[in-house]
């Protein structure tokens, strides 16, 4: 089974994780343009291991993106997942649950978006909306239908105690999990929200529910806390990666996918003597004088 990657940003998995030691910046040691280089050759590294990950047909892979708003998900995907081949890549974006999948359990409307073996699949959002953002607003509860009454911690221990079962059964059927929080701090979010209204490019992206949202700051970080302890796992682990620097995020997070992926030890499928017989047949029938180009 796949195991973490030791990496400073990695969540413990001793339930020992607070957001008061987790940075949201971290001092620079390399200009934005290196980081930029180390990036390109990151996602250059990734397009290598996703095409033998691809003809390997054994694990697939989930990448799972968290954070509160403006931290950069959107952003970070595109950068890091810019060299990958679409056909070995899938990226769905969870918004509020509609009526059908209202109508299944949690866990129904993402399992139906897993990536197929061969594959890499990108959740921007995810199953944590329901421990993170239902946790914040209980409310929400009223629209799932539940079957029976439950106190509110006791919902949310069970959740987490499903998403663990639900991982682990992924895990040792290949795929590869890996589950990264953008950590942003509340000045840097608010910064962000500037921008958006200062330029006229990004004023598509301001939603005033946006700040009615990061007044509940406090709520959502106990959220993210209980949440990433209570599930960071040696075949699912979390990585809290500093936010508030784009271009140290987008390097971190790609750095982690390869080294990841350089672990599974990927290799192209080696052909038995009967398929290489065939294609040196079709090799000489091809360079024979008069076939066609």
């Amino acid at each position: 089974m796949f195991k973490a990657i030791e990496n400073t940003c990695l969540v413990a998995f001793n339930n020992e994780f607070r957001l008061s030691n987790s940075p949201t910046f971290v001092d620079k040691v390399a200009s934005k343009k290196s980081y930029k280089q180390r990036l390109n050759k990151l996602v250059n590294t990734l397009e290598d291991l996703q095409r033998r990950l691809y003809a390997a047909d054994k694990h697939s892979v989930l990448l799972i993106f968290q954070a509160m708003d403006a931290a950069g998900k959107d952003s970070t995907i595109r950068a890091v997942m810019s060299g990958i081949n679409p056909a070995g890549c899938q990226v769905y974006s969870f918004k509020q649950p509609s009526a059908e999948e209202l109508d299944h359990d949690f866990l129904w409307r993402s399992a139906k978006r897993l990536p197929q073996r061969g594959r890499i699949g990108v959740f921007n959002r995810s199953y944590y909306e329901e421990t993170l953002v239902v946790r914040v607003h209980p409310e929400y509860l009223g629209a799932q239908k539940l079957p029976r009454q439950v106190d509110l911690e006791s919902l949310w221990q069970e959740r987490f105690e499903s998403i663990r079962d639900h991982e682990l059964h992924l895990a040792r059927n290949g795929t590869v999990i890996l589950k990264f929080w953008l950590n942003i701090s509340q000045q840097e979010q608010h910064q962000r929200f500037l921008s958006r209204l200062d330029d006229q490019k990004k004023n598509w992206k301001f939603s005033p529910g946006d700040f009615t949202e990061s007044n509940l700051w406090e709520d959502y970080m106990h959220a993210y806390e209980q949440t990433l302890n209570a599930t960071s796992r040696p075949w699912a682990p979390w990585y809290a990666i500093p936010a508030d620097d784009k271009p140290y995020m987008r390097l971190k997070v790609a750095a982690i996918i390869v080294a990841s992926l350089e672990s599974l030890d990927l290799k192209y499928p080696e052909l038995s003597k009967k398929q290489l017989d065939k294609m040196g047949k079709a090799r000489r029938l091809l360079e024979k004088p008069g076939n066609p180009d």
